[in-house]
């Protein structure tokens, strides 16, 4: 039984010690709707955003999509409005998602690569939201929420590291100075 006990404390002891690669940022905004999710295989090389003109003109983010490798998933939301694309390149990965969400939807999103490109769509109006990976070395891996047939009202992100990705060795998450002088609002 002393036997038992010594290699359950030490298996626990060792689980303890490894690294936390997985990490979530909390969807934001009023989360009406249904519930969708980018879930997908390999590395996202790419984004499309609508955004579309609210009545009073404003603009909100109608709906997005992600690229996996090659592959583009389904759109979440609404395909109407303005799109706007960012294609990634060769080791670049999404280390940071800023936005703005108000009255029901997500208004403003900012994504920040580790090559110091950002894509920013929507309108600077609302609640400010920063969301980033608790890991070093993590990276988007998809995005959650809720839509309703209009528009995006909640949004999450998942980050992870991906075993073997090529950009692996180039991510850290940026300086808040950095981010602010490129006119994007940080809350760590």
């Amino acid at each position: 039984y002393s036997l038992i006990l010594k290699v359950k404390t030490n298996l626990l002891f060792l689980l303890s010690a490894l690294p936390d690669l997985f990490s979530y940022s909390p969807a934001v905004g009023d989360g009406s709707g249904t519930e969708f999710s980018t879930a997908n295989e390999g590395r996202i090389t790419g984004i499309r955003v609508w955004e579309s003109n609210y009545y009073w003109g404003g603009f909100y983010i109608s709906g997005f999509q992600l690229k996996y490798e090659s592959n583009w998933t389904a759109v979440v939301g609404a395909n109407g409005g303005n799109l706007m694309e960012m294609i990634l390149n060769d080791k670049e990965a999404i280390i940071q998602i800023s936005g703005k969400y108000y009255s029901g939807y997500i208004y403003e999103l900012v994504f920040i690569t580790n090559q110091w490109r950002f894509f920013k769509v929507g309108q600077s109006s609302g609640v400010s939201f920063n969301f980033y990976p608790t890991q070093k070395g993590n990276e988007l891996r998809f995005l959650s929420g809720r839509q309703n047939g209009n528009g995006i009202t909640s949004i999450g992100a998942h980050w992870a590291a991906i075993p073997g990705s090529a950009g692996k060795s180039d991510m850290e998450t940026g300086s808040d100075e950095w981010i602010r002088s490129r006119g994007v609002e940080t809350s760590r």
